[in-house]
């Protein structure tokens, strides 16, 4: 009894089907609890996440993106067939309240009450984000032929890029996919590498000790050994005129 108390799966025994219908409304209360206080008004409490910075008009705060409150939610009206919804909260900060509202048009939010955004609008072509769809445009790839043509040769364009990069991207996954295998070749490298530095190193300290050099030898480089030749040519040259 205990137990299906705890789960509220408890019917007392005045509990009437036909009267209460559940067991919400036997006890008063909503399945919501208290997010459904104002539900007779059409309201709803729920967590409200900012999509955008903002700047409250009460203390010129400001309101990062992505900080949450418990907002009033409510319908206030209709876009074609989708609805509009009406958001009401309170600044943390302060006693402000802020109102808010979507805009299907615009594919954003709109501003009411209590808060102004903060300028920092991208383009999203510009950050290779999908862009918006725009009506206008559309309808004129339906209508043109031409202009749909041209820009059908600009999709293949960029269609051949992204091939290409997922083609590399292919290439680095399919490479790394054995992790044992990459870090045992990756390991080999590094010995071949570290031994042939040693034995550069080795090298260069004889050349010094034979040369009764002080100072540390440059890498060798092949424009050095062709002038070095040249010069030893000249030199076999001048003393065969002599």
């Amino acid at each position: 009894m205990g137990e299906r108390k705890g789960q509220n799966f408890y019917y007392p025994p005045d509990f009437d089907y036909k009267k209460h219908k559940s067991l919400n409304k036997y006890h008063g209360t909503h399945a919501l609890r208290e997010r459904a206080k104002k539900i007779s008004q059409g309201i709803l409490v729920i967590r409200f996440e900012m999509p955008f910075n903002i700047w409250c008009l009460g203390c010129n705060n400001h309101v990062g993106m992505g900080v949450r409150y418990n907002a009033e939610k409510k319908k206030i009206g209709m876009y074609y067939t989708t609805p509009l919804y009406e958001f009401r909260m309170k600044c943390h900060l302060c006693d402000n309240y802020f109102v808010i509202r979507t805009d299907p048009k615009n594919f954003d939010y709109e501003l009411v009450e209590g808060c102004t955004r903060q300028e920092k609008r991208f383009e999203p072509s510009e950050v290779d984000q999908v862009d918006t769809s725009d009506s206008a445009f559309s309808q004129k790839l339906a209508a043109d032929a031409m202009f749909k043509t041209e820009h059908l040769e600009d999709d293949k364009g960029k269609a051949t890029n992204d091939e290409i990069r997922m083609e590399k991207i292919e290439w680095v996954q399919e490479r790394l996919r054995d992790d044992f295998a990459a870090n045992q070749a990756l390991r080999a490298q590094f010995r071949r590498e570290k031994k042939e530095l040693n034995e550069k190193r080795a090298r260069d300290a004889d050349l010094r000790a034979r040369c009764s050099l002080e100072i540390p030898l440059v890498p060798e480089d092949p424009n050095d050994k062709k002038v070095a030749g040249m010069m030893l040519r000249y030199r076999v040259v001048s003393c065969k005129w002599y």
